[in-house]
C-alpha cells in the first residue's frame, strides 16, 4: 500500500513539476502566426490594423499590440487605468492629451501617457504611422474608450 501511495505521489509531483516547468519556460510567438485584425470603427477613425496582440499570463497584467494607422487614422479619446507606453516604429504620427497641444511623434520616439489621462494618438494627415502599444490591466481592464476625436480636434497643428 505504501508503495502505491509513494508511486502516486511521485507521479503527482512529476505532473506538477511538468506544469510548473511549462509556466516558467520562454514562449516564442512567431511573427505572422496570428492574423491581422481591423481596428473597430467604434474606437478608431480611418483604416487601422492591429497585429500580434499579446497579453501576459497568470498574474501578469501587461498586454499590447503593434498598431498601424493609415494617413488620417486615429484612436478615439481614451484613458488607461495604469498608463500606457507607445514606441513609434514607422512613419509620422500625433498624440494629444485633453486640452493639451498636438505633438508629432516619429520612429524611435517613446511616449508615456500617465494613468487616467484622456488622450488620443494616430497617424499624421499625410503619412501613416505604426507603434507598439503597451498597457497594464487593472481589475481586468486596460482601456476606457470615450468619444471620437472630431475632425476639428484632429486638424489642430502640432
Amino acid at each position: 500500500m505504501r508503495k502505491i501511495i509513494a508511486t502516486a505521489s511521485a507521479l503527482g509531483l512529476l505532473t506538477t513539476g511538468a506544469m510548473a516547468e511549462d509556466a516558467l519556460s520562454v514562449q516564442v510567438k512567431h511573427a505572422g502566426a496570428q492574423a491581422s485584425t481591423v481596428g473597430s470603427a467604434e474606437y478608431f477613425t480611418g483604416a487601422v490594423r492591429i497585429d500580434s496582440p499579446f497579453k501576459g499570463t497568470g498574474s501578469a497584467r501587461v498586454g499590447g499590440a503593434t498598431v498601424t494607422f493609415e494617413p488620417g487614422a486615429r484612436t478615439a479619446w481614451h484613458t488607461h487605468p495604469l498608463g500606457q507606453t507607445l514606441i513609434v516604429t514607422a512613419g509620422a504620427g500625433q498624440v494629444q492629451h485633453w486640452n493639451g497641444p498636438v505633438q508629432t511623434i516619429r520612429p524611435g520616439d517613446m511616449v508615456w501617457i500617465p494613468p487616467g489621462v484622456k488622450h488620443w494618438h494616430g497617424a499624421s494627415g499625410r503619412t501613416g504611422m505604426s507603434h507598439i502599444a503597451i498597457a497594464e490591466s487593472l481589475d481586468g481592464k486596460a482601456v476606457e474608450w470615450l468619444e471620437k476625436v472630431s475632425d476639428d480636434q484632429y486638424r489642430q497643428q502640432p
